[in-house]
């Protein structure tokens, strides 16, 4: 018996495409042009498939097509290709230049996105005050620099090098005290 299962995720539709239809679509590499239209042929072709849902279909079929290297394959002179691998139309100026638009902005997103994560431009993290261990007591109410914000805790151990607190989340962590806040 042949197996039915529902495929899940696009990366497994773009897998299942690139073996019903390798002249067309492909999983690694440079990907070629696809026809205007092809959602169309494939829905037709996949009519009667149980695997594969129209929906998921126009979401993985999207995904492939807004991915860095199939952007990157868009370029002058070359033919886009239907479900066969059959040459249908050569591609025009005006979907190169969109190609070559949207992936610029694809990676300005990923990349300015990195630019602006620079120290400068975070906030800046609130200078923990100097803790003397003496004046701290159990069941106080302090807050712990985690990561990039203080959090509130209430401490339940001191011992001569550092101090284990309960955070509101149930966690307990065990701290150095330049890492508490008054």
């Amino acid at each position: 018996m042949e197996n039915t299962e529902k495929l899940k995720n696009s990366k497994e539709v773009i897998a299942y495409l690139a073996e019903l239809f390798p002249h067309c679509f492909i999983a690694a590499g440079e990907a070629k042009p696809l026809k205007i239209g092809i959602f169309q042929d494939l829905a037709e072709r996949l009519a009667d498939d149980p695997k594969v849902s129209k929906t998921l279909l126009r979401t993985a079929l999207r995904q492939y097509t807004s991915s860095w290297r199939y952007l990157h394959g868009l370029k002058a002179g070359m033919n886009r290709v239907d479900l066969d691998g059959q040459p249908c139309g050569e591609l025009t100026q005006e979907h190169i230049d969109h190609a070559k638009g949207a992936l610029k902005e694809s990676k300005e997103k990923v990349f300015g996105a990195r630019k602006n994560d620079k120290p400068a431009v975070k906030k800046a993290r609130p200078k923990p005050r100097k803790v003397d261990p003496a004046n701290l007591s159990v069941e106080q109410n302090v807050k712990v620099v985690l990561g990039k914000s203080p959090v509130p805790a209430t401490i339940k151990e001191v011992t001569r090098d550092d101090v284990q607190v309960e955070l509101r989340t149930g966690l307990s962590v065990r701290v150095k005290f330049d890492h508490l806040i008054l």
